[in-house]
């Protein structure tokens, strides 16, 4: 039988690949596994216990209840939009997220607010943060082309959103020999 599991702090291409490794080594045939799932096949009850014992081990965290598997499913939504720069949303967030989850955006919301502690909004600006300090440590891009990447209307609207998050400007980050990045499954 084929068993799907939601899983929590699935963030990059990195996690698939210590996931896909450690459940194949287990012996348990690997359907299907993306951002926030794996799809296997289920020969023995034990095998569920197996898969929990090693994302466990390795940081992970299965997601029974469906409000959970929504909020991750809102998170890894965010990390695929992040990945492929430049950022071009050709509709609202809250309208590619509808598209994307299929559900009306007010329920997405409310729903991620009340569990998270954080709006939609807050939560993806975050998330954009991080990513201006890792292209700012990558050294490719200048502030402006870095603002146009993550589709903002000007580098001084980066700055200030900048500013606000990490308490220093994009310049004085820059300088900072000790640059603190925070990972995208510990942002809140």
């Amino acid at each position: 039988m084929e068993r799907k599991i939601f899983i929590k702090n699935m963030v990059c291409n990195r996690c698939i690949k210590v996931i896909k490794t450690e459940v194949e080594n287990l012996g348990i045939n690997l359907k299907h596994i993306e951002l926030g799932s794996i799809s296997y096949e289920e020969k023995c009850k034990d095998d569920f216990e197996k898969i929990k014992k090693v994302l466990e081990g390795n940081d992970f965290e299965i997601l029974l209840a469906q409000d959970q598997q929504l909020v991750e499913q809102v998170k890894i939504e965010f990390i695929k939009l992040l990945q492929k720069l430049p950022l071009q949303l050709d509709v609202t967030l809250s309208k590619h997220l509808e598209r994307s989850l299929n559900l009306e955006y007010s329920k997405i919301s409310k729903l991620f607010s009340v569990t998270e502690h954080i709006t939609v909004e807050k939560y993806f600006i975050k998330l954009k943060m991080e990513k201006v300090k890792e292209l700012i440590q990558l050294q490719e891009d200048n502030f402006t082309e870095i603002s146009q990447l993550l589709d903002y209307s000007n580098v001084n609207h980066l700055s200030r959103l900048f500013k606000n998050e990490t308490g220093m400007s994009l310049t004085d980050y820059k300088n900072n020999q000790k640059n603190k990045r925070n990972a995208f499954d510990q942002i809140r």
